[in-house]
């Protein structure tokens, strides 16, 4: 039995978790001139597509895996009852759609072990490819053993490291060293191989730091771009102070997640895996990403809500929507794969081509 200070430790950590799901589910997390810089990525209209719309094939591998569909959850939360319903919910509906699926920062869970079935989804999704979650710098308390039994507790097919300085700062909570990162990852690349990817939390991964992390041996990234859910405004929203008047001048600090993934891709070449999350609403915006370089397009905020607000069938409608219009981007643009999708041309405008041209 837990102590009673591990319980009220384990009560503080419940209410920051169901803290960051009533702002996600009702707060004003994505700040209106943040941009994901996809409203500047046109596609090419083919008036004859030549096609019927049961010959499109969306799969695609991941994790050793194949998906349905080249679209993953990524990870959002995990640590309360609440969470805990979230997951299952959505992991259902990856299970039945043939997507993957991410579940939220581990790091309640290796605090406290009586919150692990909170992240276990195993018994709704046994087929999907499942990612843990812990930050890099828990990580570098865990240990390697300690990553992989966070894997194995919740019978993951791969780990998700994330990097969130930005959060950490603004977060009351958070860390204030980010030393000896690339050591770590290097560490789990030894550990984990194909099954590591190392994602962003929505201020982008760029292609230096992609570059770096490649010639460790990472063959999974999610850039995870500016554009969606500002952590640093969650945070901010949280914090008081100092820590609240700064974070408010850094939640539109970040790179556009369309600059991220078109930048990355050109940095690390065809070889590596690239998820694109980070503010993508629709399935257009994930064709969008597709066409710009990314394996996979990751959403999270969009699918939550429609939890929130209608359950499992209104996240079902949801997810419907999404992967109907992701199928009728590929029949007008004449794509009867993704490959496919990948050689058609686009119009690149305005202020993407000067991020792309600065990075």
């Amino acid at each position: 039995m837990p102590s009673k200070g591990n319980e009220g430790l384990a009560a503080e950590t419940a209410k920051r978790k169901d803290a960051h799901l009533d702002l996600c589910a009702n707060g004003d997390v994505v700040p209106a001139e943040n941009t994901t810089l996809l409203e500047c990525v046109r596609l090419v209209h083919c008036a004859m597509p030549e096609l019927a719309v049961d010959e499109v094939d969306l799969s695609t591998e991941f994790l050793g895996k194949r998906l349905r569909y080249p679209l993953l959850m990524t990870g959002m939360t995990g640590g309360t009852e609440r969470a805990g319903v979230v997951n299952r919910d959505l992991a259902t509906l990856a299970e039945r759609h043939g997507l993957a699926f991410g579940v939220g920062s581990q790091r309640a869970m290796a605090e406290h072990a009586e919150l692990t079935e909170t992240f276990q989804v195993r018994q709704v999704a046994p087929t999907v490819p499942l990612l843990g979650n812990i930050g890099l710098y828990q990580a570098v308390g865990l240990g390697v053993d300690g990553v992989r039994k966070l894997a194995d507790a919740i019978g993951a097919d791969g780990m998700a490291l994330h990097l969130n300085a930005g959060q950490e700062l603004t977060q009351p909570e958070g860390d204030r060293d980010f030393r000896g990162g690339y050591k770590v990852v290097e560490g789990l690349v030894r550990a984990f191989g194909a099954r590591l990817l190392v994602k962003e939390t929505g201020c982008g991964i760029g292609p230096e730091v992609a570059r770096r992390l490649v010639e460790l041996g990472v063959r999974n990234l999610d850039v995870s771009g500016l554009g969606g859910t500002s952590w640093v405004r969650v945070e901010q929203l949280r914090a008081t102070g100092v820590q609240a008047r700064v974070g408010a001048e850094y939640s539109s600090w970040g790179i556009p997640t369309a600059a991220a993934i078109a930048s990355v891709r050109r940095a690390v070449g065809p070889d590596v895996r690239l998820v694109a999350s980070g503010g993508l609403r629709t399935g257009l915006d994930a064709a969008k990403v597709l066409t710009l370089g990314a394996d996979v397009a990751g959403m999270a905020l969009p699918l939550f809500r429609a939890q929130q607000e209608g359950g499992i069938q209104g996240a079902e409608r949801a997810l419907q929507l999404i992967l109907a219009s992701l199928k009728q981007a590929l029949v007008l643009t004449g794509s009867r794969s993704c490959s496919e999708l990948r050689q058609k041309p686009r119009i690149i405008l305005g202020e993407l081509k000067d991020w792309l041209s600065a990075l």
